[in-house]
């Protein structure tokens, strides 16, 4: 009666973590937030002139600049006010003196409707769990004011496995 019992709780177990385990992958997914503040689009007169990372810059790519980001970051920019969003990659730098936390590419701006106002508040989060993880150990040991960095740990699933008699 009691192995029975065992394989009764071991089931219900597994089912419990296989139902929940993707809400936990969600709440970890949807709060990969690394930085918010006032966001700025590049002028017409930076077309073709190279960034900070060797590449020309296109105002029809879809682009960004960031104080400490690494070149290559992904990052999902948020408009705050209207909730339009944009994937850009870091390509480029903010002066340090800078008050913005990031300069997006024209078509990134016209992505987030921000072409009018010409300064917004934007929210800057990682694309994924591995990228959050990356900048983790980027940043180990650096300074990074400003930015909202930390480790997620996979979450493990058991497979549910149905004993018969």
């Amino acid at each position: 009666m009691e192995i029975v019992d065992s394989v009764v709780k071991f089931k219900l177990i597994a089912l419990f973590i296989l139902l929940f385990s993707p809400l936990l992958l969600v709440a970890q997914g949807v709060s990969l937030f690394i930085q918010e503040g006032t966001a700025s689009y590049y002028a017409p007169k930076f077309q073709g002139r190279r960034t900070a990372s060797g590449e020309v810059f296109h105002l029809d790519s879809l682009t960004a600049a960031h104080k400490l980001l690494p070149f290559g970051t992904l990052l999902r920019v948020t408009n705050q006010k209207n909730g339009k969003e944009v994937l850009v990659r870091v390509n480029d730098r903010l002066p340090a003196s800078s008050k913005r936390v990031i300069d997006l590419s024209y078509l990134a701006a016209k992505e987030v409707d921000m072409i009018r106002e010409g300064l917004i508040r934007v929210k800057i989060e990682a694309t994924t769990v591995a990228q959050m993880n990356e900048l983790v150990d980027y940043f180990e040991g650096k300074p990074h004011p400003g930015l909202r960095l930390r480790r997620y740990f996979p979450i493990i699933t058991v497979p549910i496995i149905f004993f018969d008699k």
